[in-house]
């Protein structure tokens, strides 16, 4: 029977079997993880060289899954992301050959190197995990997680990702560069060419599946559902803001607390839950005025800034409900 100390235990062993490959960045991997059991996928703007490629073959290895990658370049097509039918002379018919989505977590690397047709083939399946091929759909499998990658450095000849796509992504952030210590450690064991390779399962995909049912049950008050709403619509409303968070912001907010939680061995939501992820969830999905741009205001400031004046629930009213229920 599931319970919120089996969840934070699962949580806190796959995180650190993960941070051996990742050393040094807890928090991002944490995230990666929180967002995984939410159900939903991951945008990591970083520049080369700080592990995404290893964190996503970690990920994967560590829930037994299967890893798929794709690098994404201007001459991609959407056949060499989803899929194809592929003529076969033999039998005079066509067979779907699978392309690189199906798979457990697909590393998307440089996606806004690819045309916005290639962009858009991800769409369907990271909102309904199938594709769809000459009429006929095709289930990726359960669980399924997107990690794509932006270099946040080079811009020429890329095509950057439109509001509709960033808003599909549960999760924007970077991992950064390690402290000096990790470093140091990195560097001593430079003579491990993949630090994946060692990597062994510590739970399994389908249990994966469970942990993320089991999350959505999670207990959020009416209160701290408010608190979410009015944060939301506070990003709308700011005079900085062009475009605001959208229900699916206040969705994907809502599923990230819950699982942040369960990872506190806590089954019920608190501000304090919400606010930690309101930057990495809704930040992404705003876009600021030409005026707020000119006077170097930035999305991730504004978010902070609506968290700290939006006034959170009261102790009571988190925990009312609860005992009631």
């Amino acid at each position: 029977m599931e319970n919120t100390q089996t969840f934070a235990e699962e949580f806190d062993r796959i995180g650190q079997v993960i941070g051996r490959a990742i050393v040094g960045q807890s928090s991002a991997v944490d995230l990666v993880l929180t967002t995984m059991l939410a159900g939903g996928h991951v945008l990591i703007e970083d520049v080369p060289g700080t592990g995404k490629t290893s964190l996503a073959k970690a990920l994967a290895a560590a829930i037994d899954g299967r890893h798929g990658r794709v690098q994404f370049t201007p001459d991609l097509l959407p056949s060499d992301v989803i899929g194809a039918n592929v003529y076969d002379p033999k039998s005079g018919e066509f067979d779907f050959k699978p392309g690189p989505v199906f798979c457990t977590v697909l590393l998307g690397d440089e996606i806004n190197r690819a045309s916005p047709k290639t962009q858009s083939a991800l769409l369907e399946v990271m909102e309904e995990h199938q594709v769809t091929v000459d009429g006929r759909s095709y289930s990726v499998g359960h669980p399924f997680m997107v990690i794509a990658t932006q270099n946040p450095v080079e811009q020429l000849g890329t095509y950057p990702l439109p509001e509709a796509q960033l808003d599909r992504f549960m999760v924007r952030t970077a991992i950064g560069h390690p402290d000096r210590k990790a470093a140091l450690r990195v560097v001593a064991e430079a003579a491990q060419l993949d630090r994946t390779a060692g990597i062994k399962p510590v739970t399994s995909a389908s249990r994966v599946a469970e942990l993320q049912a089991f999350a959505l049950q999670t207990h959020v008050a009416e209160s701290v559902l408010d608190y979410i709403l009015r944060i939301c619509q506070a990003t709308r409303e700011d005079r900085r803001s062009a475009l605001g968070a959208s229900m699916r912001g206040a969705l994907a907010l809502t599923r990230c607390a819950k699982v942040h939680a369960l990872a506190q061995a806590r089954g019920y939501v608190t501000p304090d839950d919400v606010k930690v992820l309101a930057r990495p969830v809704l930040a992404h999905r705003m876009k600021l005025t030409p005026d707020a741009l000119i006077d170097g205001a930035t999305a991730e400031e504004l978010v902070d800034e609506v968290v700290a004046s939006t006034a959170p629930p009261t102790v009571s009213g988190v925990l009312g409900v609860r005992a009631a229920a």
